[in-house]
């Protein structure tokens, strides 16, 4: 009986022993939930504390986005002034300071805004705004004029309706809405070229000063967005170059925090290491434009073989030091139109094997075929400018890789002005030659009525006004093969080490997601 108590007892101890174990270590771990609580706080208020970033231009001329000719500005602007409609990240078309609009006939567009959005003054967005800032644009040649060029007139009828009137039927106007949008009665009185008031704008950020050395940007407290978006970054301080050597040097150094550059020699001034970078497509973009009325590039065949003979990769490695992308379409600088379905690879022996199908012989070394009771030699002409070096190149490339395959090719080197009457009389059996992508994905350059490819497909031009049908265009073009893309140009991203953000940057917008950004310890 002795015994069994004892035992009792020794089994009671055992159990107020685990149950103060249990809570001691249940104790532990609130105790480092805590910590770690404590220790993220502390880091996210280290993150406020460094609330300023800062960036860095060259040649500066204006803060006005209507007046400025500097890149930089204009990237810049994107996060004080905003568009009636935006280009998102991968190039869709959304609503920003519209709240609709539509196409009521193929040159009306009908669009509708937000009157609710304060300026940076704390005046209301008025239809009158849009309708000064066309008229601003089209007096003078500037970044945006293009995207203006083709309204005739604008209706007001009330505060929150404008109406575009064009004077063509532009396809997909809608992207070319994406130009910023000034106050009207802020210029009121003013000389709009030579007022000294700063620009106030509807975007995250507005101007608080503008000196010889600095452009200050702070927090706009009336952005619509800033109670949910509310920008990490309380300013941006803008610093004032006269080159671009200084602002590498000052990057080097620690007093910027942001670069972004088309250069591809970046490197040569700040090194390799230090920093991080996101590279993104430009929209400067060379192809191989193939005459499809020439008698010998009137056979799809030939054309398809020159498109497998072609190594991009190589191409781009041996002249531009993979500093270029390699491109296959008009429309794959990043665009969610962009279908990569029938593209063509490089593959020597498919070049082959493309010719011989389609009745071509390859003997003495040379492709030869009759063609309406001729016979047809493979031997090509391609054109291009003597005074563009790199295409120069390219061109020397495209002679190597194709002679490869037994296709002969005679590079004709012209002056500028004999190159573009080439283009413009399509009197070329091959030319080299280049685009600047416009934000608006129209495609009848190249495919539509007098394309420079004399390139005639009814079933794709009854097509290229739905951007549904883009993945079906796309598909026909690269059977036919009517151009061949080679490459686009490279931006980069230059980013402090500690800088960190959700970084989306396109061609339109660097500063997607800024709202993000912010720098750290």
């Amino acid at each position: 009986m002795k015994n069994n108590n004892v035992f009792k007892y020794i089994f009671i101890v055992f159990i107020i022993i685990l149950i103060i174990g249990t809570v001691y270590v249940l104790y532990r771990q609130n105790v480092q939930n805590d910590e770690i609580e404590e220790e993220n706080t502390t880091q996210e208020a280290t993150i406020e504390m460094m609330d300023n970033l800062t960036m860095g231009i060259s040649n500066y001329d204006t803060m006005n986005p209507l007046l400025t000719n500097n890149k930089e500005i204009i990237n810049i602007s994107k996060l004080i002034f905003d568009p009636l409609l935006n280009i998102t990240s991968d190039y869709r078309v959304e609503n920003c300071l519209a709240t609709s609009w539509t196409k009521t006939d193929d040159t009306t567009y009908e669009v509708k805004l937000d009157t609710s959005i304060k300026w940076q003054d704390g005046s209301s967005l008025i239809a009158r705004d849009v309708s000064f800032t066309i008229e601003k644009l089209k007096e003078r040649n500037t970044a945006y004029s293009a995207n203006v060029a083709d309204i005739a007139s604008v209706e007001t009828p009330d505060t929150e309706t404008v109406i575009i009137h064009l004077s063509r039927a532009v396809p997909f106007f809608e992207f070319n809405l994406s130009f910023p949008i000034l106050p009207s009665m802020y210029y009121l009185n003013e000389d709009f070229e030579t007022t000294n008031k700063i620009p106030i704008g509807t975007g995250m950020y507005k101007i608080a000063s503008i000196d010889d050395n600095t452009i200050l940007l702070t927090r706009n407290d009336r952005w619509r967005y800033v109670k949910d978006k509310t920008p990490k970054a309380q300013s941006i301080t803008i610093k004032r170059y006269a080159t671009m050597g200084e602002i590498y040097n000052s990057f080097k150094l620690g007093n910027i925090d942001i670069i972004n550059t088309s250069t591809s020699t970046y490197s040569d001034h700040i090194g390799t290491m230090g920093y991080n970078k996101k590279e993104y497509k430009g929209r400067n973009y060379d192809y191989l434009s193939l005459n499809c009325s020439d008698i010998i590039l009137q056979d799809k065949a030939v054309r398809q073989a020159i498109n497998y003979a072609i190594d991009k990769n190589t191409l781009v490695s041996t002249v531009f030091s993979n500093n270029y992308y390699v491109a296959n379409s008009p429309l794959d600088y990043g665009s969610y139109l962009y279908s990569q379905e029938g593209e063509i690879s490089y593959n020597q022996s498919k070049a082959r094997e493309t010719l011989e199908q389609a009745g071509w012989i390859y003997q003495n070394d040379r492709w030869q075929k009759s063609i309406n009771g001729y016979v047809r030699r493979l031997t090509l002409s391609l054109v291009v400018s003597e005074d563009n070096a790199e295409r120069v190149s390219v061109a020397n490339e495209i002679k190597r890789q194709l002679e490869a395959v037994g296709i002969n090719v005679n590079i004709t080197k012209v002056s500028n002005d004999r190159y573009y009457e080439y283009l413009s009389d399509k009197n070329y059996q091959m030319i080299l030659t280049g685009v600047t992508n416009s934000m608006n994905p129209d495609l009848s350059y190249f495919y539509g009525d007098g394309n420079i490819a004399n390139y005639n497909n009814q079933d794709v031009k009854s097509k290229l006004n739905s951007l549904d049908n883009y993945d079906e265009i796309q598909k026909a073009v690269n059977d036919d093969v009517p151009y061949i893309g080679l490459y686009r140009s490279r931006n980069t991203l230059i980013l402090n080490a500690n800088v960190g953000g959700n970084f989306a940057p396109n061609s339109y917008n660097v500063y997607n997601n800024f709202n993000e950004w912010f720098r750290q310890k």
